[in-house]
């Protein structure tokens, strides 16, 4: 069975927890982070990674593909992004 874990580390496979759902909100013009009794109101930056923690790409990967679409991608800062939504159970972080 893989182990979860709350580091990001270039090999997990981030992908959001089973009780979130990432959504676009047309009365925010936003997208969002929804849980069963929260919304998080993401900036574009959160919901582009967001969009990729689908549990197949490695964090590596999002990283590369972040810094393919965007310039300046500090790869650390997006390992801290993805840390602290594991740490607040947003995300799991598979190591596979």
């Amino acid at each position: 069975m893989p182990s979860t874990s709350r580091t990001a580390t270039d090999h997990a496979r981030p992908r959001l927890g089973a009780h979130l759902r990432l959504a676009f909100d047309p009365v925010r013009d936003r997208h969002v982070l929804m849980g069963p009794e929260s919304v998080v109101v993401l900036n574009p930056t959160g919901a582009a990674v967001l969009g990729l923690c689908d549990g197949t790409r490695t964090v590596a990967e999002i990283v590369a593909e972040l810094r393919g679409r965007y310039a300046g991608v500090a790869g650390e800062e997006v390992r801290d992004f993805l840390a602290r939504l594991a740490a607040k159970r947003c995300l799991e972080l598979r190591d596979d």
